[in-house]
């Protein structure tokens, strides 16, 4: 018989990064991105599936399940670990997915990100993303930078989460962590009231909607720092999806203070070690300088790539030169290096 507590200390002891349990088949695992099913476990069962959502998330958020079909939380395994859930229905069965959640904040500096991010954390207001794919590392990133901050200078940080991933232990700084559905209701409303909160740092998990961009970009205009995450794949596709987000007769306005706000877009890939098992992330970096400001206000984007690659000496990367770094230092493979390209043929000319 499936015991939850057992599998998500299976999950702990070998390293995976996500569990998946779907009704009619065994636990699966994913470990340095492949997936594969729990040795010997019996299938998951829909009551079994019922009494574990309903284990982890007590019987009023259980009947919000039930409604909705679909939700958030996080869950934690006797002080060995945190994970994020999502739980959800397929084929009128309940599937769940969870992604372990270490409860060390890794330092900055320990997560082979360019050196320019640092200097992301220093500054005293404006916007800065940290995009990518859905398990790109962006949270771990993101919780990076803040404890950098948090261990350096007395600062008053605010985190809008779904949910809460890493807990944050204030240091020199005060923490405050909001989850989304038992602490703030969206984004949005937890922005709003944030400001009124005397905050010098916001941490927003996503910007998912206009409403919580539009309030993002305001929080920045008003001298705070705000950080946040959009599943883009490198900096100008991030910018463009932000003025996406607004109506047509909107979107110069947004190109305006987008200009004047954003300082600077981390955007993340990562690929499995050849020289060790893990992981390693591919990074671009766009810092905003005169030239970006113009790309944006004058509608430029697809000028932005130029830019980058023409500004490293100010900190600025590429995402097919980090890839191409990895590869040259023997920490991926060619193969994987191509997979995840922007330009797999200019690439492919540069590994020769």
């Amino acid at each position: 018989m499936l015991v939850l507590k057992k599998l998500l200390a299976e999950q702990i002891n070998s390293g995976a990064s996500d569990m998946h349990l779907i009704v009619g088949l065994p636990p699966l695992l994913r470990i340095h991105t492949c997936l594969r099913p729990l040795d010997g476990a019996d299938a998951l069962s829909q009551e079994q599936a019922l009494a574990f959502v309903r284990e982890m998330i007590g019987d009023e958020r259980m009947a919000r399940f039930n409604h909705d079909r679909d939700i958030d939380f996080s869950t934690a395994l006797d002080g060995q670990g945190r994970f994020r859930v999502n739980a959800h229905w397929q084929r009128d069965t309940i599937a769940m997915a969870f992604r372990a959640i270490s409860d060390n904040v890794p330092a900055l500096d320990s997560l082979n990100l360019p050196p320019a991010i640092s200097g992301l954390v220093d500054l005293p207001r404006g916007l800065v993303l940290v995009t990518g794919v859905t398990g790109s590392g962006k949270s771990t990133t993101l919780a990076s930078m803040i404890n950098a901050v948090n261990l350096t200078r007395a600062s008053h940080i605010i985190t809008l989460e779904d949910p809460v991933e890493y807990v944050l232990h204030s240091s020199k700084s005060v923490i405050e962590q909001r989850e989304l559905g038992s602490d703030v209701p969206t984004f949005a409303s937890g922005l709003r009231h944030a400001l009124r909160q005397d905050p010098d740092i916001i941490l927003v998990g996503e910007m998912r909607d206009l409403e919580t961009t539009s309030a993002a970009i305001s929080a920045a205009e008003t001298g705070h720092l705000v950080l946040s995450t959009l599943h883009t794949q490198n900096a100008s596709q991030t910018i463009e999806r932000i003025i996406d987000f607004f109506p047509p007769q909107q979107q110069n306005q947004i190109r305006g203070q987008l200009a004047n706000t954003l300082r600077g877009v981390v955007s993340q890939t990562l690929f499995p070690r050849i020289d060790k098992p893990g992981m390693v992330p591919a990074v671009e970096v766009l810092v905003m300088t005169p030239a970006v400001r113009n790309c944006i206000r004058e509608d430029r984007l697809f000028e932005i790539p130029n830019v980058i690659t023409t500004n490293r000496s100010l900190g600025m990367q590429s995402l097919d030169s980090s890839i191409r770094d990895l590869y040259m230092n023997g920490f991926i493979s060619r193969e994987s290096a191509l997979a995840q390209a922007s330009n797999p043929d200019r690439l492919a000319k540069t590994l020769q």
